[in-house]
Parts: structure tokens; sequence; C-alpha cells
């Protein structure tokens, strides 16, 4: 048996992204959102000028690092490879729709998991969201859902996301054109150094193990295959004892750092996020990873969020916290362009059954 690819060894690379992710938080990251990928493309948006919330503008380092982790991996172990597909505007929407559903609940699959691991009740109403649009997802691709092949193309296009990453950065460090949060969320940051160190680790790490908090799931439903799980396991593991020993650990709906109770809200919010992610294939760190090596289709995917989290916030869409005065949660708008969303999800799934009906017959 190959260790590298044993449960036991992707369940140690879960517990090494799980002290990436702690370190992150020691170092000043938001409380409760050590990494977020949703939360900080949308961060980003916000220091590029596409969004105008002043509390959550800043160049997360950690995006870029994804990126330019899974990037110079790749290069190494010589699995770069430049690829394009067909529906790029398929994907861009869907790309879309990932951040709207992450925005109202406020986080990605891989915060999921930091929230659950600190005893946020919300997170686990999420975690069944998740699963079951995941559940929905796999029913269309064994119904023959597909957006095309994806072939190798120039291997400049697949340059092209990485140097707009070094550039963000390079824009971050040594300028003051992009905006910067003085206060709330975007301002709570480790130093740049280390969210860009610490990133290009963790997304070396998913490159060469495929993490993908969506795919961990798909695999057990189609495939009856636990190995991604394993990653998933060891991390939030290694946070709830972390969270355990350091008395972070609050079992509770209410008082949840940067969370809404609005049930229905955090359901729907992941089932959007879950269903979308299979139907691009991946989630939103996965779309980072596959974009750094190479695939135009994901990076795409990227664009697609990174617009999203701009209307999110320019619309009033995204959810706000609870507080002493608010119960939080989506704005009616963001209630409504979710449901829309859910319903353009089954529109793309169903009109993109190309190998067999869904009744069945081929």
């Amino acid at each position: 048996m190959n260790i590298f690819n044993s449960k036991l060894f992707l369940a140690l690379s879960g517990v090494i992204v799980g002290l990436l992710a702690i370190s992150l938080a020691l170092f000043g990251n938001p409380a409760n959102m050590a990494i977020c990928v949703a939360c900080f493309i949308r961060d980003t948006a916000g220091a590029l000028k596409l969004h105008s919330a002043e509390t959550v503008q800043y160049a997360r380092p950690e995006i870029m690092g994804f990126v330019l982790g899974s990037f110079i991996i790749s290069l190494l172990t010589k699995e770069f490879k430049a690829t394009a597909g067909s529906s790029p505007l398929v994907r861009f929407v869907l790309g879309f729709i990932i951040m709207i559903g992450a925005l109202i609940f406020l986080g990605c699959p891989l915060r999921l998991i930091i929230r659950m691991s600190s005893g946020d009740l919300n997170a686990y109403v999420g975690l069944v969201g998740f699963v079951l649009g995941i559940f929905t997802g796999s029913f269309f691709l064994k119904k023959g859902f597909s957006l095309g092949r994806a072939y190798e193309v120039n291997s400049s296009n697949g340059y092209i996301l990485p140097a707009i990453m070094v550039i963000i950065l390079i824009l971050s460090l040594f300028t003051s054109l992009l905006a910067v949060s003085q206060k709330g969320p975007g301002s709570a940051h480790a130093p740049i150094l280390v969210s860009l160190l610490v990133a290009i680790i963790f997304g070396a790490i998913a490159q060469k193990n495929r993490i993908c908090f969506a795919g961990s799931f798909r695999d057990i439903i189609l495939i009856k295959n636990f190995n991604l799980i394993s990653i998933i396991g060891g991390l939030f593991v290694t946070l709830l004892v972390y969270n355990l020993a350091t008395s972070n650990f609050n079992l509770s709906f209410s008082n949840q750092p940067i969370a809404h109770a609005q049930h229905l809200w955090n359901f729907l919010g992941l089932y959007a996020v879950g269903f979308a992610a299979v139907l691009a294939g991946g989630c939103p760190l996965r779309q980072l990873i596959l974009a750094g090596q190479g695939s135009t289709d994901s990076a795409i995917t990227f664009l697609g969020m990174l617009i999203g989290a701009a209307f999110a916030h320019n619309f009033g869409l995204a959810s706000s916290a609870a507080s002493a005065d608010s119960l939080g949660g989506p704005s009616l708008n963001g209630k409504i362009t979710l449901v829309l969303s859910i319903l353009i999800l089954f529109v793309i799934a169903i009109v993109n059954c190309k190998k067999r009906k869904l009744g069945g017959a081929k």
C-alpha cells in the first residue's frame, strides 16, 4: 500500500493544515475565522475597491498564497498543466452563486469546520445543508451532468492567475493603491509574510492531497471512498482539541463570533455552496488550488466568486452577524437572491445532463 494515499497519512495532513490554521489565528486573523476562503476573497475584492464595505477590505495574502503554493509545488512535481474546457460563463455563475451562499452563511466550507470545532451549533445546521447540496449535485452527476471536457492549452494561460496574484501582493506591500480596513474583520490579520508563508505551505499540501470539502462528501456518496474525508477529520480533531485546551469551545447557537442563528438561511446558504461546488468541480479552496496548477476553468470560477463577493456587499445581500441589538442574518434581498440562485443551479444541472434523461432512460 502506498503510505501517501493511506487514510492515516491523509489524516495527518489534516492535522498539519489544522495547525497552520491555528497559527494564523494566534498571529492575528479574526476570531473563529483563522482561514475562510470566501471571506478572504470578499476582503480582497474590497481591497481592489470592487465594493465599498469599509470593514471588509484587505488584500488577504492567504488567497495569493493558496494559488502560489499550488503553482510552485505543481511545477516542482511536473503536475502543472494549463487546461481549458467549456461553459466558461456557467462556471462564472457557479462561482458567483458559491459566494452568495457562503456570505449568507458567513463562511466557506473550511470556516464551517472551524466553526464546528469551536462549538457553533449554527455551523452544524449549515453542515446538513452543505451535505444535502452535495447529495443533490451528486444526483445530477449520476445522471450525466457535465460542463465539458478540459483540454490542454498553451502554458501561458495557466500562468496568468498566479501572475495576477503576485501583482496584487506587490501592490499591497509597496503601494497605497489598495483599500485597507481600519476597523472590523478586515483590520484583523496576521503579518503579511506570516500569512503568505503559511498559505503557500497550505496550498502545496492541498494540491498534493487534493483537499476538497465538497469532494470529500461527493466521493463518499458516489464511490464510497473515505480518503478525502480523512483529511477533514484530522483538521476537525486538531481544531477541536485546540479550542477545548484554550477554553475557546462554546457549545451554543448564541454568542458565536461572526455568525447568526437564522437556521433556514444557514441551511440554504451552504446547500447552495455544496450544490454549486459539485457542479463546478470543487469547493472554493479547491478552485484556487486547481487554478494554481493551471486550470483556467477554475480561474474563471474564482473570478465568479470575486465578483459575487463584490455584488453581495454592494447590494446588501450578505448576512450580518448577530449582536446584542440584532439577530443578524440576511436581508430580504439576500434571501430572494439565494432562492433564485438555487433555482438557477437546478436549471444549470438539468440542461447539462447530456448522457441520459433524468428519468433514467439512456
